[in-house]
């Protein structure tokens, strides 16, 4: 049961951040599934909770019943109350849960508060696949840190762009739309300054359905952010990093809806780690990185990428633009090692996805 849970949590992976995707389904003793349920969008109910109100729906009995959860239930007043103390109410025997909570405000406490009240627990089964989806959020706890995932759309030959810039489209309409699938579990979506003014993106998610904007991080260092760029049309939160106290231009871009945050760091440049690190401290899991060749070469060079999101079209481009501007290295031995993670076809293009070796081991 299981796995049904894992497949229950998966279906919330877009909706449910900064909250952890979590999964829930409560068996009889005789193996029949009386509720599941999914983590909702923040603020509203987690698995636990939807899995028992799915239940109580059906009309079932759930006393001395199992609940297979993805995750330990939480024990802490939240933005919703605490689910341990719902399932003790429900009169659940036993819970079989993946993995603890890194939040160190649950961190085992809710396994304690249930086993007090006399439930059985078992930890463990389907831990890898639970901890996969949700490597953002054990990211933020673990490493106060976000995740970095740098997407890239290129030519086989590694080339997103013409030399002229052009770009639209080197990849197919599927894999255009599968990014977009990746950008809604993203807490946010990071862009450079010279993306904003060089094509003006917005950079939201447009899927059918979509029921949370992933929130928009712009690195600016010289505040050349335009009043009408388009990254200011969607309902969410724009956070814009510079390295110019410029108090005039930071109130007006305010008045736009952003958050200009001041983080100077080498060189007239934004400190980008020190901008990962407030970012964990608004809650953001998971950044999408969509970028040009020269943010994604400062990511890359100073170690803040986790993983890539690779699209490579079949065709090739010969002289271009590249995906990342850093090196050059002297020596193979500097290259950064990474682990394919899959391949496998979108449309006529591959999408591969690399992780840099050992980077997941926290």
């Amino acid at each position: 049961m299981i796995e049904r849970a894992i497949e229950l949590a998966a279906l919330g992976r877009a909706a449910s951040p900064p909250n952890p995707s979590v999964g829930c389904v409560i068996v009889s003793a005789d193996g029949v599934i009386l509720g599941e349920g999914h983590t909702q969008r923040v603020g509203g109910p987690h698995a636990e909770i939807m899995a028992l109100r799915d239940a109580k729906a059906r009309g079932k009995n759930i006393r001395g019943a199992t609940a297979y959860v993805t995750l330990e239930p939480c024990c802490h007043q939240g933005r919703t109350g605490p689910c341990c103390d719902e399932l003790i109410a429900a009169g659940i025997r036993k819970v079989v849960a993946s993995m603890a909570d890194p939040n160190p405000l649950v961190g085992g406490r809710g396994f304690e508060r249930l086993q007090a009240a006399g439930i059985e627990v078992m930890v463990g089964p389907g831990a890898p696949e639970s901890r996969e989806l949700n490597i953002g959020f054990f990211s933020r706890m673990i490493r106060k840190t976000p995740w970095v995932r740098m997407k890239v759309a290129a030519s086989l030959d590694g080339k997103t762009a013409l030399n002229n810039g052009a770009s639209q489209w080197i990849t197919s309409e599927s894999a255009r739309t599968d990014g977009h699938l990746w950008r809604a579990r993203s807490c946010a979506v990071l862009t450079g300054i010279g993306t904003v003014l060089e094509d003006n993106p917005q950079l939201n998610v447009r899927l059918p359905n979509t029921s949370r904007q992933p929130d928009m991080v712009l690195v600016d260092s010289r505040l050349q952010t335009p009043l009408d760029a388009r990254l200011f049309g969607s309902e969410r939160r724009v956070f814009i990093y510079t390295a110019t106290r410029d108090n005039a231009q930071k109130a007006v871009l305010e008045t736009r809806g952003a958050t200009v945050i001041f983080l100077p760091g080498a060189n007239g440049k934004v400190d980008l780690k020190a901008m990962l690190s407030d970012l964990s401290s608004r809650e953001i899991n998971e950044v999408h990185v969509e970028a040009g060749a020269k943010l994604n070469g400062s990511l890359i060079r100073e170690g803040l990428v986790d993983e890539f999101l690779v699209y490579l079209a079949p065709k090739l481009i010969g002289e271009g633009q590249g995906m990342a501007h850093f090196g050059p290295l002297t020596d193979l031995a500097q290259a950064l090692p990474l682990e394919f993670k899959s391949s496998e076809p979108v449309g006529a293009d591959i999408r591969i996805v690399a992780r840099v070796s050992q980077r997941d081991h926290f």
